[in-house]
């Protein structure tokens, strides 16, 4: 359904070029659950942005994102607007700010369908309510005339979910959907999700630095680091065996119910600089395996299992 092909961004600053995404490369097919995981800063956002033609104004991008035999870098805003929501949908990481907050709830997502499908009044109310059925909004046709302050932040992302799913896109790019949620509503949301997944048969690109949010929920796992592809390989085997060093570090930095009084163990360092192209592996200066090697040499990501961009053997990692 969607193949993204040495996608790379940057970004047009005072300082010179900043190098966000670099070469990345995925696909996701129909019905598929996915996964980018990296800590703030590794190109997780811009390549959700890239897809739907959202950059700021000073980016530049190079490479290729098929959606369905169209390469959506090139097609003409008119023929991408068609695509939007309609055939892709977004949710953002607020949707305080997501949403209008001088506006209802039934007149931004009846927005949608006005401009999409050209539905107005009684039959654009009946299907909005059917949608906010579906995400579980209690009272939702008492609701219809309120505004977003007056939603918990809960119940906004649920309102922000319903937007997505109005038009039945063949896929969502869910950016963060559980930011600043307490646990217990992350899980109510992420429940949410694969409900609507498997009934509406919906692909999923989960954007996250919360590994515990990918577990469980997505079928395969990209973790990425400095814009670039660190690993990728089916989520179960992520967390059963990571091989790559900075995934393994992720992996550390996480509290183990199993062990609740094991130290957790963060990566020393700074992220790199990316106003520089990359030369080397982005990871090496924050490695506690890197070899001479790695400062000089930039690794491919494997293209058989497992699925990884580094220098040294598995079996040599610590």
């Amino acid at each position: 359904m969607l193949s993204v092909q040495d996608l790379s961004i940057r970004f047009r600053t005072g300082e010179g070029h900043v190098h966000a995404v670099n070469n990345v490369s995925f696909d996701i097919a129909a019905g598929q659950k996915l996964a980018l995981v990296g800590e703030s800063g590794s190109g997780k956002s811009q390549i959700a942005l890239s897809i739907l033609g959202l950059l700021a104004n000073n980016a530049e991008t190079s490479g290729r994102i098929d959606f369905n035999g169209a390469d959506l870098l090139s097609i003409p805003l008119r023929q991408l607007n068609k695509i939007r929501a309609k055939e892709i949908g977004i949710i953002f990481q607020d949707p305080m700010t997501s949403l209008n907050p001088y506006m209802t709830v039934e007149r931004q997502l009846g927005e949608v369908l006005e401009l999409h499908e050209g539905l107005r009044g009684s039959a654009a109310r009946a299907r909005v309510l059917e949608v906010m059925d579906a995400v579980q909004i209690p009272d939702a046709k008492n609701r219809l005339k309120s505004y977003p302050h007056e939603f918990s932040g809960g119940m906004r992302q649920r309102i922000v979910i319903a937007m997505a799913l109005l038009l039945r896109p063949k896929l969502i790019l869910a950016d963060e959907p559980t930011t600043a949620l307490d646990v217990t509503v992350q899980a109510q949301i992420m429940r949410l999700l694969d409900d609507i997944q498997q009934e509406y048969k919906t692909s999923i690109l989960l954007i996250t630095h919360d590994l515990g949010v990918v577990a469980g929920f997505c079928d395969e796992t990209l973790v990425l680091y400095g814009g670039r592809v660190m690993e990728r390989a089916a989520t179960k085997d992520i967390f059963a065996l990571p091989t790559h060093p900075y995934t393994r570090g992720l992996m550390r930095a996480v509290p183990n119910i199993h062990e609740p009084h094991a130290k957790l163990t963060a990566i020393p360092g700074q992220p790199p600089n990316q106003t520089q192209p990359l030369t080397a592996c982005p990871f090496a200066a924050r490695c506690q395996d890197a070899v001479m090697d790695c400062h000089s040499s930039l690794p491919d990501l494997t293209q058989s299992a497992p699925m990884r961009a580094c220098l040294r053997p598995l079996e040599e990692l610590t």
